[in-house]
């Protein structure tokens, strides 16, 4: 050694054999031909030939002179640098190099020619690639780690690799750079700031995006650094996150992005930086939390991620950012739920609570979200999602905002087509989801005609699409409507309803375009025209674009041609999609791509054209049932029973033949239905009957051979059938056969003759037929009928009880449990009633008889000749059939005229009948009369008796129909502005007067300063008033509370002259006057018009008389609470079903006795003693007598009782809007769900012969079935939920539903110490009755389906399939 320091102090510079001295003397060319032969010289030497390093010592301090690092030419640079790589290979570990500076310079040198990397295809890539490849494997660098200037060395190496990196390069060039890297980070002791920026900055999404290659190097030396960069890391994150320096490092506002990337590469390396995260996501900087939550949204969604698992404190923490203050926030973490759901199912337990709180966020943006998340989870696969979560995206489809509810249908139609129409997830996931196709179709009850065109788009596409082949789209069809539940087929129905009535419309208006132009002509195209506007969303915008395409039809023939074949009876399915094609192609254009004029047109065109159902589409579908009847279909397969199947598909044919009656027009569909005809399934008969009835119009004509073959199977069904066939036969025949008269003569005759009192089973059948017949034919058969009601009916039939009655102390027994005598009795008022509508007028005074006969009915608590032979269930159901006969008889004007106000009052008092059942099923006959607008407005008030009503379902049901019933009329009147001076009999304000005059004969209100009576007469007013004070429009309070006042200027008609029954009166105004005080602040503005009241109740005001006294006691002031009246809420009286009228019982309490009323001068028809029970039996015969003493008379000439003229109330035809109909439920209320007051306090005084309020428990109520309870209160109060905020809103939301449901009842009643006697409605005290048991429902049981015609068509099916059904008070409304 000490020799070599001589010879390197010498100076000489020794080469290698054969190389001349390198000096700048000398060519360029030359100098790299010696420099390759000293490069080639040290490529060969290895450490240990000491002679030869000794040799060359001098040239290897040669060549780190400036002269060859300055060197301007590359080529020589790089070969200086590979010997200079080899040298340090050769001389290791004691470099030739001693001074720090020379060692600096040399290796930034050498560096920079590692740049030639860079061009793989350069001729001298190969040497680049050995200079790489020695400095890596030798770890040359690491001799810099002693110099002062060595991060500037190590950093400047880092940027010209990650630079140099690319595509090009092969995996040892990518393995070299990452050895030659990590040596210096595993093996130095520091890592500084500037060197980990160099590295990290590659990892930024900018520079990943630039350089994908750089990406891949920066993580594959992290990987295998981890251990060692890992403090370094965390004390970077720790500067920034925690101490918020943040000039430490460029990269600190990247701080998010790096953490996320280097998780992603090693979760080791942010092992003590996630914590700080936690503390981070508590920060009081809105914008930092909402950094910090996106990037743990994708460290916990990551496929791969298993961080909530490792770090639970981090995913508790990050789970209560959903219910962050700052909306972005929140709305971050509802999107990354969707992530999570699909990579991390196991998660899905944790996010439910979450995400039901953010389903009811006040923002719209995240509750569209949540949905979004929920859907596309499931429709990747639906076992990621629970039913809690399905559950939230079912309460969306009810939200206030249209885009959260279309979103949720949308979602709901997307997973129904994927799981149960494509089976993708097979049986298992078609029945999770199985509730969605009943749940879509729910949505059609909504007032949105938004929601409703949706809900059509969605059948089309999503439920049955219109796309699929005839028989596979007949067969989706046909089962899908065997497994929808009720409410949902009704829907269904509507729908086809709406569409067929918008069809129509269409039709009417090509019809008046192609008249001669004319004033008239253009005001009924422009009444056409608003009729269809309201049929299309945004009716403002909508009027003017179908003006618009009026003229367009006027103009263009073409058009007008291809308009006219889709609304045509007989357009095919296929011609639809061709003319909605070639219309939209007509009226759109290239240069407009946004046209909403072609938006409304296609609006129209999807609602109007037939794209389900054709002729062929028919034939199919009687195909399908044939193949059920026949044991071939998939029934099994589809999970529906063979026998309902059929069941179904033949009320789904009966529905399509009145929308579709022409496409029913072949042989082979007759033929098929002739078929169902003679099958033992009585519902599958009256179905085809009835389908007859709607389609055979032209079949005597069209298909003789078919008329020859059915006339003899309905005369015999009219003749031995059941009385439902029977009733349909009749039909059948008066609808399909221009000889009618002959044929009801041919059946008319022997079932006369053959009527038998003594074989009462016999009769039901007859009675029907009979009925029918004389409703249709009155004047065919005027004789006979008047002499059969008034020989047979009544004295034979009704006034004799021929069979002792069972002794049992139910109220009401199932259908088929009635006695044969009772149900012939009913049958015989059903005839009477049909007898007097078709006659339709009074001349021979039929009508007072028929009227005195059903309140005597009604007074004798349905027993008529109070004999004690009859049971109490046939009792109720004679009760039920005279009730509800008195009110058909009121529908008609010329009957409605001498219907007493005691008869009047009587009837009403049914409605508190002590048998739930009658309760139930009056309510609904009531409701359906008051809602096609045939039932006078007085019959309004009578829901006011239902505030006393001792069942909570009842309370709830009889508000629902005072809410629709007020929004019919409403809407009606702004349809109609024509008849605005027809008010008094439309006007829902004017049911006032009648609601005070009824309360004021309520036979309960005998003490009239009696504080306790007066608190229900208070809660009966405010159940009405409630409703009417919802909306002041027109400064409506002003005008009620001055109809109040005006009542008080007058008498009470009933009884003028009684001064306690005009107290009464006052102290009911009084009342009602206090309650609008009390919750209206415009109450004492001025009344928009003067109201006028209705003379038959009220006397003419006496200008001489001057009423201000103040009836009510001084206590009874502090009993009215200010506030102002809920809304009332119409979208859940729409969607919250009804009960159904007539079902059996599933309660298992038994009926609770009632208390007697001691004056029994109580009348529940009048002030006056009640007629004993003789003077009714002989008043009757003495009406019928005279009747049969004046059948030779003239029918003009009456006595002069009978022309006393009497006021005319107008009444209204019903709009068409059957699309808001309540849906009727068969489902009841639990008795478990009542609050616990109701089910465990002491007994109340009993009222009206029903049972206390207290025992709703234990009373004889069906039953309802929890979960169709909950869901429908739960769809009710959704639409109010959403602005309350936060995560308090489902208790908000409980609260919110009691107060909707009814209003509160005053307990003092219940808490009286000494009640007062109350007046009963003349019946005497009934024993407790065991219910019937009602079995659970599921889907559209057999039970279910055999229950609907009976409960719901038996005498209204006529008038429900009419197309716009008239309503007798239109007659009087026009005149």
């Amino acid at each position: 050694m000490a020799h070599s320091k001589a010879r390197a102090a010498d100076g000489k510079v020794t080469y290698p054999p054969g190389v001349k001295e390198i000096s700048d003397k000398i060519s360029k060319e030359e100098m790299v031909r010696r420099l390759k032969m000293v490069v080639k010289t040290f490529m060969d030497m290895d450490q240990d030939s000491e002679e030869e390093k000794e040799l060359y010592l001098n040239l290897a301090l040669h060549l780190a002179s400036d002269f060859f690092l300055k060197h301007p030419d590359k080529d020589v640079r790089l070969l200086v640098a590979c010997c200079l790589a080899d040298i340090f290979r050769i001389y290791a570990p004691e470099a030739p190099y001693t001074s720090p500076d020379k060692l600096k310079d040399i290796f930034m040198f050498i560096t920079r020619q590692l740049k030639g990397l860079e061009d793989t295809k350069s001729a001298q890539f190969n040497r680049y690639f050995y200079l790489l490849e020695n400095i890596a494997w030798v770890k040359s660098y690491n001799i810099c780690f002693e110099l002062e200037d060595s991060n500037e060395i190590f950093t400047q190496l880092y940027r010209t690799l990650f630079q140099v990196i690319n595509n090009g390069h092969n995996q040892k060039v990518h393995m070299h750079m990452v050895d030659l890297m990590s040596s210096i980070i595993c093996e130095g002791d520091t890592v500084s700031q500037e060197l980990l920026d160099t590295v990290l900055v590659n990892l930024v999404p900018a520079h990943k995006n630039l350089n994908k290659q750089a990406y891949d190097l920066a993580k594959a030396l992290l990987k295998r650094t981890a251990q060692a960069i890992e403090p370094y890391i965390t004390n970077f994150f720790n500067q920034v996150l925690m101490l918020g320096k943040t000039s430490v490092s460029d990269l600190s506002e990247h701080v998010f992005d790096l953490i996320l990337e280097l998780y992603n590469i090693d979760s080791h390396l942010l092992l003590s930086v996630l914590p700080q995260l936690e503390f981070k996501l508590k920060s009081n900087d809105n914008d930092e939390r909402l950094q910090v939550v996106k990037l743990l949204a994708k460290m916990f969604g990551a496929k791969d991620s298993e961080l909530a698992a490792q770090n639970k404190p981090l995913w508790q923490c990050y789970l209560g950012r959903f219910n962050d203050i700052h909306v972005p926030i929140r709305l971050e973490c509802v999107k990354f739920a969707s992530h999570c759901l699909m990579n991390h199912p196991d998660l899905a337990k944790d996010l439910t609570e979450f995400l039901r709180v953010r389903s009811h966020d006040p923002e719209e943006a995240i509750r569209h979200d949540v949905i979004v998340s929920i859907v596309t989870a499931a429709k990747k696969d639906l076992s990621l999602v629970n039913d809690a979560l399905l559950n939230f995206v079912k309460e969306r489809t009810l939200d206030k905002r249209w885009r959260v509810r279309k979103e949720a249908m949308m979602g709901l139609a997307s997973i129904y087509r994927k799981y149960s129409l494509q089976g993708e997830g097979g049986r298992e996931a078609s029945k999770q989801i199985s509730w969605i196709k009943d749940k879509l179709l729910h949505i059609y009850y909504q007032n949105s005609i938004d929601d409703r065109l949706l809900v059509e788009r969605v059948f089309a596409q999503f439920m049955v699409p219109h796309n699929l082949e005839t028989t596979e789209r007949m067969k989706c069809l046909y089962y899908l409507y065997a497994t929808l539940d009720t409410n949902a087929v009704k829907a269904l129905n509507e729908m086809w309803k709406c569409q067929n009535m918008l069809r129509h419309h269409v039709k009417d208006l090509l019809d008046l375009v192609k008249k001669p132009k004319s004033e008239a002509g253009s005001k009924a195209v422009f009444a056409k025209v608003m009729v269809i506007t309201r049929n299309l969303p945004d009716p403002g915008k909508a009027q003017d674009f179908v003006k618009k395409l009026a003229q367009v039809l006027d103009d263009d023939e073409r058009i007008r041609d291809q308009l006219e074949t889709l609304v045509s009876p007989s357009c095919s399915c296929k011609q639809a999609e061709v003319c909605v094609k070639d219309i939209t192609k007509k009226l759109g254009s290239p240069k407009q791509p946004s046209n909403p004029f072609l938006e409304m047109v296609k609006f129209l065109l999807e609602r109007i054209a037939p794209v389900h159902i054709d002729t062929e589409s028919i034939s199919a579908l009687i195909k399908q049932v044939n193949k059920s009847i026949d044991g071939t279909a998939d029934d099994d397969e589809e999970g529906v029973p063979t026998e309902e199947a059929i069941r179904a598909g033949l009320e789904l044919l009966k529905v399509l033949s009145f929308t579709h009656p022409v496409s029913f027009h072949s042989a082979e569909t007759f033929e098929s239905l002739l078929g169902c005809l003679k099958m033992d399934d009585e519902k599958v008969a009256e179905a085809a009957l009835q389908i007859f009835k709607n389609t055979g119009s032209k079949m005597e004509d069209s298909f003789p051979h078919i008329k020859s073959v059915l006339l003899p199977v309905l005369q015999a069904k009219a003749k031995r059938g059941p009385p439902r066939q029977a009733k349909y036969a009749i039909h059948c025949i008066n609808a399909m056969f221009s000889n009618r008269d002959t044929h009801f003569a041919q059946i008319f005759e022997p079932l006369h003759k053959g009527l038998d009192p003594a074989n009462l089973e016999q009769l039901i059948t007859p009675l029907t037929t009979l009925g029918h017949l004389a409703q249709l034919a009155p004047e065919q058969f005027a004789a006979p009928l008047k002499s059969l009601v008034a020989n047979f009916i009544v004295k034979d039939l009704l006034m004799n009880d021929r069979i002792q009655g069972k002794k049992t102390t139910k109220l009401w027994v199932p259908d088929d449990e009635v006695s044969p005598e009772t149900q012939a009795k009913i049958q015989g008022i059903k005839l009477m009633v049909r007898w007097l509508l078709g006659v339709k007028n009074n001349q021979s005074k039929s009508g007072n008889s028929t009227l005195r006969m059903l309140t005597a009915i009604l007074h004798s608590d349905g027993d008529l000749t109070e004999q004690g032979k009859m049971g109490k269930p046939d009792m109720s159901r004679l009760r039920l059939a005279a009730a509800c006969a008195l009110l058909k008889l009121a529908q008609e004007p010329c009957y409605h005229e001498i219907i007493t106000l005691e008869q009047y009052q009587l009837c009403a008092l049914v409605i508190n009948d002590e048998c739930y059942q009658v309760r139930q099923c009056f309510s609904q006959k009531l409701h359906r009369g008051l809602c096609r607008l045939r039932l006078p407005l007085e019959y309004m008030a009578v829901f006011a008796l239902c505030a006393k009503d001792p069942v909570k379902e009842r309370r709830a049901h009889a508000r629902q129909c005072l809410v629709k019933n007020v929004n019919i009329r409403r809407e009606y009147l702004k349809q109609h502005a024509a008849i605005s001076d027809k008010l008094f009999s439309l006007l829902p304000e004017y049911v006032v007067p009648y609601t005070i005059h009824l309360l004021a004969h309520d036979p309960d209100y005998v003490k009239v300063q009696d504080i306790e009576q007066l608190k229900e007469i208070k809660e009966a007013l405010w159940f009405v008033l409630e409703i009417i004070m919802a909306k002041n429009e027109n400064n409506s309070h002003a005008f009620i509370r001055k109809m109040v006042e005006n009542i008080k200027q007058t008498k009470d008609a009933q009884a003028s002259t009684d001064s306690k029954t005009n107290e009464k009166l006052y102290t009911v105004c009084d009342v009602a006057m206090h309650i609008i005080m009390s919750k209206s602040t415009t109450y004492s503005l001025e009344s928009p018009k003067d109201p006028v009241l209705p003379s038959r109740f009220f006397t003419k005001p006496d200008k001489n008389f001057s009423n201000a006294k103040n009836y009510l006691p001084p206590e009874m002031k502090s009993f009215f609470t200010p506030g102002k009246p809920k809304s009332a809420n119409v979208l859940g009286a729409v969607n919250k079903p009804l009960a159904s009228a007539g079902k059996p019982l599933q309660s298992k309490a038994s009926r609770m006795e009632t208390t007697s009323n001691d004056d029994s001068s109580s009348n529940p028809g009048s002030p006056q003693s009640r007629p004993k029970p003789r003077q009714t039996l002989f008043s009757i015969l003495r009406g019928w007598h005279d009747i049969e003493k004046t059948r030779g008379r003239k029918r003009g000439v009456t006595s002069s009782d009978e022309q006393e003229s009497k006021p005319k109330r107008g009444r209204k035809k019903a709009a068409a809007n059957a699309t808001a109909a309540v849906a009727e439920s068969e489902e009841q209320w639990d008795e478990d769900n009542r609050p616990e007051d109701e089910q465990n306090s002491p007994p109340k005084k009993g009222r009206r012969g029903r049972p206390p309020k207290s025992a709703a428990a234990s009373q004889d109520t069906p039953a309802k079935g929890r979960r169709g309870r909950k869901k429908k209160v739960e769809e009710e109060e959704d639409k109010e939920e959403e602005e309350d905020g936060s995560s308090e809103i489902v208790e908000a939301k409980s609260k919110a539903g009691r107060q909707a449901r009814t209003p509160r009842r005053s307990q003092g009643s219940a808490e009286s110490a000494e009640p007062t006697p109350q007046k009963r409605r003349g019946r005497p005290p009934k024993s407790a009755q065991p219910p019937a048991k009602k079995p659970a429902r599921g889907g559209r049981s057999k039970a279910a389906a055999a229950k609907d015609d009976s409960e719901e068509e038996e005498d209204e099916e006529e008038e429900e399939q009419e197309e716009e059904p008239t309503p007798k008070v239109q007659t009087q409304v026009v005149k």
